[in-house]
């Protein structure tokens, strides 16, 4: 259950435990453990290659950033919070998983009845490594803890869930704009339809696993089973397959997250998500209105 900070703490409590500096100093915490392990990959890939090492450093990393959650994060800022129960994981996370490959599945569906999508044969999976650990295991986690574990749950208790949610998705959307081949169109429907699917999901379940099974199962279905790019990354999937006509149905060589079809179908999803976390009454006001209610 979530406690608050007795009203009248000592003032060095009150300031670091007040969300935004709490928000940086788990941030702080996080690129601490994840570096190093980064850093250790890179030295480790010229004499092992990557296909070894990056599931060791996916695994590595996630390992850590679990304990780091358990053990110092869930302990931070004014409202203790536990966001990886793991009496949780199993049910949310192959719910996430499923949700997302039944989503992007209908996705690829509709490009395909549009002419968008083109299936040429089988293909060889020769990326598997990268996508199952990488864009798979490691971005769904990492990125989850980052942006919905920390930026969304500290943005949110100052600022309340319609400022987490829109700053985050923003935030994930500029951040995708790296990515090879991003567009404008990639930025805002990652924005729109990431930002919104994962945060809804984060908001319902006030836990990580779900929205780390959505983020794991949409990466992998779209690269791993349908040869679509993942944010951009092509790579070699279950079968051999090209996104052809105009890149407004076919995303272009980003890939079907930077197009119409990902943006409705997914859009809509994202809705539904938030939706049914403003139903079941997850939704916080800012800091300031709650301690003035408080004072009421």
């Amino acid at each position: 259950m979530d406690t608050v900070e007795p009203a009248r703490a000592p003032l060095w409590k009150r300031i670091v435990n007040f969300p935004l500096v709490t928000m940086l100093i788990a941030l702080a915490l996080t690129v601490a453990v994840i570096f190093p392990v980064n850093m250790a990959g890179n030295a480790l890939s010229g004499p092992l290659g990557w296909d070894l090492v990056e599931p060791l450093v996916a695994i590595t990393a996630i390992a850590a950033l679990i304990v780091l959650q358990k053990t110092v994060l869930r302990q931070l800022g004014a409202r203790k919070h536990d966001d990886l129960p793991f009496a949780l994981a199993p049910r949310n996370l192959a719910a996430g998983a499923f949700g997302a490959a039944a989503l992007f599945s209908l996705v690829v569906g509709i490009a395909a009845l549009m002419g968008a999508y083109v299936i040429d044969g089988w293909g060889g999976m020769t990326s598997w490594v990268f996508i199952l650990f990488w864009a798979g295991f490691n971005a769904g986690f990492v990125e989850e803890l980052i942006f919905r574990g920390i930026l969304f749950r500290w943005i949110e208790e100052f600022g309340g869930s319609w400022a987490a949610l829109l700053i985050t998705s923003a935030l994930f959307g500029l951040v995708h704009m790296g990515n090879d081949n991003a567009t404008w169109m990639s930025g805002l429907t990652i924005a729109a339809v990431a930002g919104t699917l994962l945060g809804g999901a984060y908001m319902l379940t006030r836990s990580l696993w779900l929205p780390v099974g959505l983020h794991f199962g949409w990466n992998v279905t779209q690269g791993l089973v349908w040869d679509v790019p993942v944010s951009g990354y092509d790579g070699d999937g279950l079968v051999d397959a090209r996104l052809v006509g105009d890149p407004l149905i076919s995303g272009g060589a980003f890939g079907l997250e930077a197009s119409v079809i990902a943006l409705v179908v997914g859009g809509a999803a994202g809705a539904w998500m938030v939706w049914r976390a403003v139903a079941a009454g997850e939704v916080m006001q800012p800091w300031w209105v709650r301690r003035r209610l408080a004072a009421a």
